[in-house]
């Protein structure tokens, strides 16, 4: 059975979900370490300015707490009889930083929500009046809304009396800030009323979340510095595309200009290197096509020298010998030159229907003993070297004509990987034989008499095209050779 190729199986693999390009990667990576950043000093900020805000909070309550202390002191050292007069006159003038008032009764109002600031300044408030009045006092602490806020003996709401009386003292519109209201018992059935609001900033004892403005900084940011960021990752990885572009098509004809060396050090560096690997390959091949024609021109002649000599000899057991001989060397040295022509790799890539490719492969089969061949599946262009693909599609489609029956190819074509299925119901190949095919000059002793020679070029030409060849047993009988060929881009 056909192996599978671990790394192809590791590549095929990635993260769900997560950028395969480095662009995409770098790009998310540096998203989420901004946000992360962002978030982390966000929230630092946030807890300072919290800590701030309760400290500004507590001095400011805490001058607050004096002011009333010094108001409850002013008002009991008055005599009853004057304590109405100077409400009056408090009143006449505008009031004070308090609206102040004298009742019968403490007044029950509905309190704001309990928070932690609530509890604390409360905490604060009533600390200072006790220490200034007396742990003895009797007094009533507590934050109302200035909605629920209830005036004088009758318990009249904030908006039923004189603006002059107490609008300026308690209100600070828009905000409309939490009222302090303290209510401290200075004689029997006399209780004094003081309300005022909180002064700004400090107009919330609710606990606040991330300010609007920090939000609208960190998304103003990041929409700056990311199409910033993802401009810079394109143009430093674009010469990267164009080397892997290279890589894959590897141009090898001494026409082909080299790759221009920008980009960053790094990778000037691989240019660098792919340039000069792509020149001592063009030595490489031009050497090797120098000794084969070498080769092929000085085993020529001797072959043919030998047989005109073997046909003057008058032994016709020796002559037919030696013919064996000679024919048997030069088809070894016919299959060694085939090799190397139908394994060069210096042809360049282009747009191929491989469609039509197959298809006139298959049509050059008339139907004989094995059966037409039949071509089953359709492919959109595929990018690689034509003549190339026509040997190796040709070498597996006369295998499978010369040794199989009914023989059939089946096209495949996926997102990123076109796969091409050649089939027979021959004898196929022993299993433990699989692993030998491909060596060359390899003949099988069964019934399937074909040699690894053309196998192998095909597997080279699929390797070269950065694919596979595999070859396995069908469990219903005969032989199935796959194909499979990575995608590289789009035609234009």
């Amino acid at each position: 059975m056909p192996r599978s190729n671990p790394t192809s199986s590791r590549a095929r693999r990635p993260w769900r979900g997560f950028p395969t390009s480095l662009l995409g990667r770098v790009l998310l990576l540096t998203l989420v370490a901004m946000a992360s950043a962002q978030v982390i000093s966000s929230l630092a900020w946030v807890a300072t300015f919290r800590a701030q805000q309760v400290q500004g909070l507590l001095a400011t309550t805490r001058n607050l707490a004096q002011s009333v202390a010094a108001t409850a002191q002013f008002f009991d050292s008055l005599p009853l009889e004057y304590r109405h007069i100077v409400l009056g006159q408090l009143r006449n003038m505008g009031g004070t930083r308090f609206f102040v008032s004298l009742n019968e009764r403490r007044i029950d109002m509905t309190p704001l929500p309990d928070t932690e600031r609530k509890r604390l300044v409360i905490g604060e408030v009533e600390s200072v009046l006790r220490k200034r009045l007396g742990n003895r006092a009797n007094l009533h602490v507590e934050f109302v809304h200035p909605d629920n806020l209830r005036i004088l003996n009758n318990e009249l709401p904030l908006d039923a009396l004189p603006r002059s009386w107490a609008h300026y003292a308690l209100t600070l519109e828009p905000l409309n800030p939490p009222v302090l209201v303290t209510q401290i018992e200075v004689a029997e059935h006399e209780w004094l009323y003081l309300a005022a609001a909180l002064p700004a900033p400090y107009v919330s004892l609710e606990d606040e979340g991330i300010p609007k403005q920090q939000l609208l900084f960190l998304v103003v940011m990041i929409a700056i510095l990311f199409p910033v960021l993802a401009w810079l990752i394109r143009q430093q990885t674009r010469p990267l595309r164009t080397l892997a572009g290279a890589v894959r098509e590897l141009p090898l004809d001494d026409q082909a200009p080299p790759l221009p060396e920008r980009g960053s050090a790094e990778i000037v560096a691989v240019t660098r290197g792919f340039n000069a690997m792509r020149r001592r390959l063009q030595s490489y091949i031009n050497d090797r096509n120098q000794l084969f024609r070498s080769i092929s021109h000085d085993l020529k002649t001797p072959i043919t020298r030998l047989r005109l000599r073997v046909d003057l000899l008058e032994d016709d057991t020796m002559r037919e010998r030696l013919e064996a001989d000679l024919q048997e060397l030069e088809l070894l040295v016919k299959s060694a030159l085939q090799t190397i022509r139908d394994t060069e790799i210096h042809e360049n890539a282009e747009w191929v229907d491989l469609t039509g490719l197959l298809r006139g492969i298959v049509d050059a089969y008339p139907g004989d003993d094995a059966g037409p061949v039949t071509l089953t599946g359709q492919c959109r262009p595929y990018r690689g070297k034509p003549l190339a693909l026509k040997r190796c599609f040709g070498n597996l489609v006369d295998n499978a004509v010369k040794y199989g029956r009914r023989p059939r190819v089946r096209i495949e074509d996926g997102a990123d990987r076109l796969t091409v299925h050649v089939e027979d119901d021959g004898p196929g190949i022993p299993e433990p034989q699989l692993s030998r095919i491909f060596e060359p000059y390899v003949r099988l002793d069964t019934h399937r008499h074909g040699h690894g020679l053309g196998l192998g070029i095909a597997r080279n030409i699929a390797q070269s095209h950065g694919g596979d060849l595999t070859l396995g047993n069908r469990p219903e009988g005969g032989l199935r050779v796959t194909v499979t060929l990575p995608r590289h881009g789009s035609p234009m």
